[in-house]
């Protein structure tokens, strides 16, 4: 095992710890202080369209961008990781979670929901300069979601009249779209849309099928 490898019990550590941050942020409604656990120079970014992308690079832009702007207004919502999947050979943590809202549908009496499969994906590291040296952080994040769903969610919870004023606030910030801080078009992305080092094809498992010719 090379000397940058963590161990399975430093990932899993980590990962109990980023759980347990991740309940204390949603009760108290300010997603923030998840930002100390991203590395100094850390990069997040997910895709909302083709050409709209979101990204955001050091922690100081994760903080105010990634969980900032982009989760204030998500009072009550709940991000359940319902399965783990950790790679210690390669530093990395796919965690798949389930988006509910805390309000209640009447007609159902259950939370709504956004269907579909979301997740997040990891790429973990020790720090070795710094503040921070020693301590294990997120290198990057990428996630991804289902974005109709959430349009089709959000708007059944306009017609119930179950919308928060939070919630409205939010979804007025975000019409706003490329207007916003950390929203890019493809080109002018601030990191790489796959992770860094799965970009630079560290880690390529299939070689590419031979271009299509005309």
């Amino acid at each position: 095992m090379s000397e940058s490898n963590l161990t399975r019990a430093e990932i899993e550590e980590f990962w109990a710890g980023w759980l347990q941050g991740n309940r204390d942020v949603e009760e108290s409604g300010d997603w923030r202080p998840l930002a100390e656990f991203y590395a100094e120079d850390g990069n997040y970014g997910w895709m909302y369209h083709p050409d709209e992308h979101f990204m955001a690079v050091g922690r100081d832009q994760i903080r105010d961008w990634a969980i900032g702007i982009e989760m204030d207004g998500l009072d009550g919502w709940h991000y359940d990781y319902v399965c783990t999947m950790i790679d210690e050979t390669k530093n990395m943590v796919l965690g798949f979670w389930q988006q509910k809202s805390g309000i209640i549908n009447d007609e159902t009496g259950e939370e709504y929901e956004i269907r579909g499969i979301g997740g997040s994906w990891f790429g973990l590291k020790r720090v070795t300069e710094g503040a921070d040296a020693g301590q294990v952080k997120i290198d990057w994040q990428r996630d991804w979601f289902d974005l109709p769903s959430t349009t089709s969610t959000f708007i059944e919870i306009l017609k119930a009249g179950k919308a928060p004023d939070t919630l409205l606030k939010r979804m007025e910030t975000g019409a706003k779209g490329m207007e916003l801080p950390g929203h890019y078009r493809y080109a002018d992305l601030t990191s790489t849309l796959w992770p860094p080092p799965v970009a630079a094809g560290e880690y390529v498992t299939q070689a590419a099928a031979p271009e299509v010719t005309a």
